[in-house]
């Protein structure tokens, strides 16, 4: 059994106590294996123990490590999960199943237009800066319900949730606070009626990370990126 293997047997099983803990269903959190500034053969490692979801930060490493993998691309689901640029928005809409960082109507437009027509709707989350930090990027909490609403007007686009990156802190219960207040705003979105008619998959939490997942399962994460804690430590990767 390789390291990969014995590294995503050991989150799976943080996860389910997590979820224990939480009292509820088994299958109510999606693992997302941070594959960023990792080849194409850690992937392989990792899908050949049964992971079938990553998530990317970096356009072009991405892309090309995507077409690497083009054997297996149908039984994976791409993520992308960093901050996105005009410029790389084509390359995304083209080679991307889910976009989790979307905080601004001109990068939702442009993935709209970008978006292939083979292909399914491209599945989105709206970024929220949820401990208003002035270096994070996202939408603030009370723009969000707007900006979801206003993200309906995209055919191209499927809405279903919220993510965020919250502040670091030392001990992960201090991230609690972040986490709820995110699933208290999902909550009150998900309640309005245009949400409840037009975005029937606003079902997402993404949030948690290797060093707070299991407060983030308990406060409602429905998606946890943990890339650390399966891959290693990780090397610098200026590639954007």
């Amino acid at each position: 059994m390789s390291a990969i293997h014995e590294n995503l047997n050991k989150v799976r099983s943080e996860i389910t106590l997590a979820i224990q803990r939480a009292k509820r269903p088994l299958d109510s959190v999606t693992l997302l294996a941070v594959s960023k500034t990792f080849d194409d053969e850690a992937v392989r490692a990792a899908y050949a123990a049964g992971q079938l979801q990553f998530g990317e930060n970096y356009v072009q490493e991405a892309v090309d490590k995507i077409q690497a993998l083009q054997d297996i691309r149908e039984a994976l689901t791409w993520h992308f999960i960093g901050p996105l640029q005009s410029n790389k928005t084509k390359d995304v809409a083209e080679h991307f199943d889910w976009v989790h960082t979307i905080d601004r109507l001109k990068i939702a437009q442009r993935l709209n237009d970008q978006r292939p027509q083979h292909l399914h709707k491209l599945q989105v989350c709206v970024q929220v800066n949820i401990s208003q930090e002035d270096s994070k990027s996202g939408i603030s909490p009370h723009e969000a319900k707007d900006f979801c609403l206003a993200l309906l007007d995209f055919p191209h686009l499927e809405l279903r949730g919220l993510m965020s990156i919250p502040a670091a802190k030392l001990d992960a219960e201090d991230s609690r606070a972040d986490h709820r207040s995110l699933a208290e705003l999902f909550k009150t979105i998900a309640k309005d009626p245009a949400i409840q008619n037009q975005a029937p998959l606003f079902n997402t939490l993404s949030m948690g990370m290797s060093s707070d997942l299991a407060v983030a399962i308990e406060e409602g994460s429905t998606i946890v990126r943990i890339g650390t804690a399966i891959f290693g430590k990780r090397v610098k990767n200026d590639i954007a």
